[in-house]
Order: C-alpha cells, then sequence, then structure tokens
C-alpha cells in the first residue's frame, strides 16, 4: 500500500482546528478499537494549540479513551518543561491538565537530560522501549500531528539542515541559525512508517510553502512526508490555501 494524501480546506483556523480534532478523536478512538492502545505523536507551534484545547472540551474530551492513548512529542525545544517556548508546557496548559490521561501515558522529551544530542538519544531509547523495536526497526505511529512554518519546516526539520538526510536514526539534535534554542526532533524515517499523518496549516504566509510542499518541492521539508503505508491529509485555511 502507497501512501494517500487529502487536502480539506476550512474557511477559518477555527473550521480547521475543529475538523482536526474530530479527526484525532475519531482516529484515537479507532486505533484503541484496532489495537488496544493508541501512540499519537503532537506538534508544537500555534496552530495545533487551539486544536488540543478542543479535544479537551466536551463534546470531543468524553469519546477519547483518554487510559488507551499515549502522548509523544514530534520535536522539542531544548528548554526546560515549564519555559514558555517549551512544546510540552503548551500541550500541558491546552489539553494534559485538562483530561483524564494518566501520567505514565505522557512520554515527555526529557530536556534535562543533558545536551541535545543525550536528549535524542534518550528520546529514541524511550521510542523503541515503548513499540518494543529490535535496531533497525521504526516505530510505527497510529497518528502523527505536524505543523509547517512560513519557511516550509515541518516538527523541527529545517530547510537545508542536516537532518533532512538522516534515514537511520530515530530522534536527532537538529538547529538552524533563524530560530531560537537548540532542538530535537523526529526524522522522516519514524514520519514516513505512520499510519495516519494529519498536517494543520493556517495563515497568508503559509500560502507560498503549502504550494510548493503539496506540488511536491523537494526543497521544502513538509512536503517530504510522505508516509509509505498510510495516510496524510493536510488541513489547511483558506489564507494558507491562497496559492
Amino acid at each position: 500500500m502507497s501512501h494517500t494524501r487529502t487536502v480539506v480546506v476550512a474557511s477559518d483556523p477555527e473550521a480547521l482546528s475543529q475538523q482536526a480534532a474530530s479527526q484525532v478523536a475519531r482516529g484515537v478512538a479507532e486505533a484503541v478499537a484496532a489495537r488496544g492502545r493508541c501512540a499519537l505523536a503532537l506538534a508544537g507551534g500555534t496552530t495545533p494549540r487551539r486544536c488540543y484545547e478542543l479535544l479537551a472540551a466536551p463534546p470531543l474530551r468524553d469519546v477519547v479513551p483518554w487510559e488507551e492513548l499515549h502522548l509523544f512529542w514530534g520535536d522539542e525545544r531544548c528548554v526546560p518543561p515549564d519555559h514558555p517556548d517549551s512544546n510540552y508546557r503548551m500541550a500541558q496548559q491546552a489539553l494534559i491538565s485538562r483530561v483524564p490521561i494518566p501520567a505514565r501515558n505522557v512520554h515527555r522529551v526529557p530536556t534535562e537530560e543533558g545536551p541535545p544530542a543525550a536528549v535524542a538519544a534518550y528520546y529514541e531509547r524511550e521510542l523503541r522501549s515503548f513499540f518494543g523495536l529490535e535496531v533497525e526497526d521504526v516505530p510505527r505511529f497510529d497518528l502523527i500531528l505536524l505543523g509547517m512554518g512560513p519557511d516550509g519546516h515541518t516538527a523541527s526539520l529545517f530547510p537545508g539542515s542536516p537532518a533532512l538526510d538522516e534515514t537511520r536514526r530515530l530522534v536527532v539534535p537538529n538547529s538552524i541559525d533563524y530560530m531560537p534554542h537548540e532542538r530535537v526532533t523526529f526524522t522522516f524515517p519514524v514520519l514516513d512508517a505512520a499510519r495516519f499523518v494529519a498536517f494543520l496549516v493556517a495563515g497568508r504566509d503559509k500560502a507560498e510553502k503549502l504550494a510548493a510542499a503539496l506540488a511536491g518541492d523537494p526543497a521544502v521539508p513538509a512536503g517530504r512526508v510522505r508516509p509509505t503505508a498510510g495516510e496524510v491529509r493536510w488541513y489547511v485555511d483558506r489564507a494558507a490555501a491562497g496559492q
């Protein structure tokens, strides 16, 4: 099976968030019904936050099987977990603190474990342990949420950065001079092994790179996410879809 791609154009960021949140809730329930648990990787950034708030409120809050949901992060800035720029902190405020998910199901990137290379290695071990992987295996997430920056980056895979060419490691350190903080990020092998990838993209400043990504421009990292046996769905608002 090859990957399938669909693009859903919403009228505005709120409609985009509602559609994406409904898809996440449905996807979690389907994964739990099929496999007994769901592994979901969260995105950082501004667009996903509203999606998380909707998941944490009725009616979606009441239908998600929180006990069987496991949360991971597709990337993280190397800052303390209570730092304003922490992806974990954003999800904690918008979602985790407001739903009955067991603490053991929240697999935070341990940014306090040392320099970025050590953090990335630790998180890769966490993935291998959770999924029961052999050395050469890649985890198969049920659902990965991603955003896209105005430069076309997704997770912390930036244009022209060495992490774009990583084929063996699951998590790597990656930074770029025009973004604050060092980071760690999932690599393409992890993103491309997912059963379902959902992009959330809003704003006119994303329109040019969104068009390039959907056209398959290899210079746009977001456009290189192509699950080998799964689906990628782009939730975009009308402003981002302008081109």
